[in-house]
């Protein structure tokens, strides 16, 4: 059975459903986007996270895509264009969500017919998955047989992948969760997961880290990246620097997932961090933690450089930070 978080956007007649992350696990609310319009804002709203904007995204533009059917195809491919750069734009930092959009275009130009949009969000649904399943593999094989994890934030497939892999080969892994604020998607998604897939897992505040890794306890340092540019810096949820920087002091590798390095980021200067709203890490789930005559800064992301990667790990295998040119030997730039 998958879990509970492996399937959270879902197309149906209506609009798109989306899982809300904000309240999992305490509440399992699906909340209901008609148009191309309400998903740019649920996923603005952290409504869905990780993973799930991509896959709202795919699913938001074939909702534009169903209004446009009866308009000639120039004037309709224009209007799905620029829905495109507005659900791209919601999250800036993870260009996951330009291949979302740039799979279903793709399925709509090859056709000239806006009607293939779901053609293409199908393929990109079923691609992402595909290279999530093969990244997980790829991971398992570094992991020791009796190995514990320390993980970050919410990777999502990639940890489910991950850890349905491991499970494949007879090991046994046990993880320490980062609470991960302001949003606790450590201690809500990442641990309620885990534990669904019957995982031992200890959940651990944000900074803990550096004490965990100094005790000798954990085997690996093991989350998802955002972005990966080519010459290897690390940009994910903030957070991460720290616990690379701490893994690197006390000998414990760290495995960063990205299904590839991005070719349009050469340079961490390539990459935008998102600063969200200050005022977000003065509460935790929409209460008060803090004096509100504190201010708060919230850069969402952080950038850890190649020197505290210990390797990248790809749909297409494992790699140092001065190999991912390696990843597209063969492919036309």
């Amino acid at each position: 059975m998958e879990p509970v978080l492996a399937d959270s956007v879902r197309l149906t007649d209506e609009g798109v459903l989306v899982l809300d992350r904000r309240r999992f696990p305490f509440e399992r609310e699906w909340v209901l986007c008609r148009t191309a319009e309400e998903v740019a804002k649920a996923v603005e709203d952290m409504v869905t996270q990780s993973s799930g904007p991509y896959f709202a995204v795919l699913y938001g533009m074939v909702l534009k895509a169903r209004t446009l059917e009866h308009l000639p195809f120039e004037q309709a491919r224009q209007q799905l264009a620029a829905t495109a750069h507005v659900l791209e734009n919601t999250r800036r930092t993870n260009n996951a969500l330009r291949k979302a959009t740039a799979v279903v275009l793709e399925a709509v130009d090859e056709h000239r017919d806006v009607s293939r949009a779901l053609d293409g969000a199908r393929t990109g649904d079923e691609r992402y998955r595909g290279k999530s399943r093969a990244l997980g593999e790829h991971t398992a094989a570094l992991l020791p047989d009796d190995a514990t994890v320390l993980t970050h934030c919410w990777a999502d497939l990639y940890l489910t992948e991950t850890v349905k892999a491991a499970q494949r080969r007879g090991k046994r892994l046990k993880f320490f969760c980062t609470e991960t604020r302001p949003y606790l998607q450590g201690a809500r998604l990442t641990a309620e997961t885990l534990i669904e897939m019957g995982v031992d897992t200890t959940l651990i505040t944000d900074g803990m880290g550096a004490a965990v890794l100094q005790s000798g306890e954990v085997d690996a340092l093991v989350t998802a990246a955002d972005r990966v540019t080519m010459d290897g810096h690390v940009v994910n949820k903030v957070g991460t620097l720290g616990l690379a920087v701490a893994a690197h002091a006390f000998g414990v590798p760290f495995h960063a997932q990205v299904q590839a390095p991005d070719l349009n980021a050469p340079t961490a200067q390539d990459v935008e961090i998102e600063y969200r709203d200050g005022a977000e890490v003065l509460q935790v789930l929409g209460r008060p933690s803090a004096t509100p005559r504190a201010k708060g800064l919230y850069p969402a992301f952080d950038v850890t450089p190649p020197r505290f990667v210990t390797d990248v790990v790809t749909d297409r295998g494992v790699f140092r930070a001065g190999e991912l040119d390696e990843y597209y030997e063969g492919e036309q730039r």
